[in-house]
């Protein structure tokens, strides 16, 4: 079976994340959204969201990267300003799709069929 790799990059609350007032973090969001915005254009990203719903309100977003790397991946999550912060922590694994899946293609990757 044929796929496409990416990297899922899990961005989550950490327990130890510093207490910000609300024009700091504000200012964070703003220079989160813009670093987002950047990645997408440069197909570094091929998309990325929050997470509403989740069982564990630790988890708050996720990204599909295409760097071609976990180690690539996680170098470029941790520019985010609101890691840099402290304010978020990334989680990054490689996620498996089928080909056409996504709008912009991963890196080619056979596996055997089940």
């Amino acid at each position: 079976m044929d796929l496409e790799a990416y990297e899922l990059v899990l961005l989550r609350r950490p327990a130890s994340a510093p207490a910000l007032d609300e024009p700091e973090l504000e200012r964070l969001q703003r220079e989160h959204l813009a670093f987002y915005d950047r990645l997408r254009a440069d197909g570094t990203v091929v998309t990325n969201g929050p997470l509403l719903d989740q069982p564990d309100e630790a988890f708050r977003g996720i990204g599909i990267y295409r760097t071609g790397s976990l180690e690539e991946a996680r170098r470029v999550a941790e520019q985010d300003p609101l890691v840099l912060a402290g304010r978020l922590a990334v989680d990054v694994v490689t996620w498996w799709a089928r080909p056409g899946t996504m709008v912009r293609p991963g890196r080619s990757i056979s596996v055997p069929e089940p």
